[in-house]
């Protein structure tokens, strides 16, 4: 091998490769997580459009996970099991861990802002009206927050960075679909309270909820065969969802929602054929219909998405 002085050659940097760091990943930037059978996490630049490429692994196979995020560090709750998995969103490799929730946990919805992140527990895939806390800058077991307004499992959470959304889910003879929104203050710990009703009852886990700092969106969900429905609300309000468009395809559950200030996007799933490695994105503050982002290296469904850049943070 050569040394590291001098001018190489082109024939040994190719050799050598391997062995330099990797540059940080710098602007907005969505990861998608996780899925059946599968430990693999992959990036996106939410700006621009195109293929994922591969971030790194996760400590171990997981799906449909609770996520959170701050603008350096993002988090993984559950997805089979208790534990929480942590990356830091510019530096491509493994996740790491990070603590526990309470129980092993399936089917998970989460919300955060720069400072606390905030999951549903749904033990076992079973619904649950329990949510948890962590201080996203540090390490260590997840707190208890407060209950939920209903017992579900399979919602999905969006935010600002002050409120948090829960909306829809499945609730525990694990076949009637709600159209239930709660909402919580995130930087307080308590109850949720009611905010309004989907168009249309539906399971949200993983489904591609996006937000910005005003407006969260809905994409698709289990209607008990699948959705291309968008709606959205303004999440400082309460009220009813209103109609934004449709997806480019009909999905029912495991597509992974991140988004920037602007863009929001929904990345894989499994529709009525099966797992698609389609990737959708939508401009948040306008309405209309999704359009073709590009597409995920691996199409497993049951995956979960962040972003450094969501409404949360800003």
């Amino acid at each position: 091998m050569p040394n590291y002085q001098g001018v190489w050659s082109l024939s040994e940097q190719y050799q050598n490769a391997s062995g330099w760091p990797l540059p940080p990943l710098e602007g907005n930037v969505g990861i998608i997580a996780g899925g059946s059978s599968t430990n693999v996490i992959q990036y996106v630049f939410i700006n621009t459009l195109g293929d994922s490429s591969d971030f790194g692994d996760l400590t171990q196979n997981k799906s449909n996970m609770g996520t959170g995020a701050s603008s350096t560090r993002g988090l993984f709750f559950g997805g089979g099991a208790a534990s929480i998995d942590f990356i830091t969103i510019s530096s491509r490799g493994a996740a790491s861990d990070f603590g526990d929730i309470s129980a092993s946990s399936s089917l998970d919805a989460g919300v955060s802002n720069e400072t606390r992140a905030v999951t549903t527990v749904c033990q076992g895939g079973s619904a649950a009206n329990v949510m948890e806390y962590v201080t996203i800058a540090t390490t260590g077991n997840a707190v208890d927050f407060g209950d939920r307004t209903v017992n579900v499992y399979g919602s999905h959470g969006a935010c600002s960075s002050t409120r948090g959304l829960f909306a829809g889910g499945i609730q525990s003879d694990f076949v009637t679909l709600v159209n239930t929104m709660d909402y919580i203050t995130i930087a307080s710990a308590g109850n949720a309270s009611d905010f309004g009703d989907l168009t249309v009852a539906r399971g949200l886990n993983g489904s591609g909820v996006v937000c910005s700092s005003t407006r969260s969106v809905f994409m698709g969900g289990d209607t008990g065969s699948g959705s291309n429905v968008i709606d959205y609300v303004t999440t400082a309000s309460t009220g009813n969802a209103i109609d934004f468009g449709d997806m480019i395809t009909t999905r029912r559950y495991g597509g992974a929602g991140i988004s920037s200030s602007t863009r929001g996007i929904k990345a894989g799933g499994y529709g009525p054929s099966g797992s698609t490695n389609t990737i959708d994105y939508i401009t948040i503050a306008s309405t209309g219909n999704a359009s073709d982002f590009g597409d995920l290296t691996i199409g497993s469904g049951y995956r979960s998405g962040l972003s450094n850049a969501h409404g949360g943070l800003s």
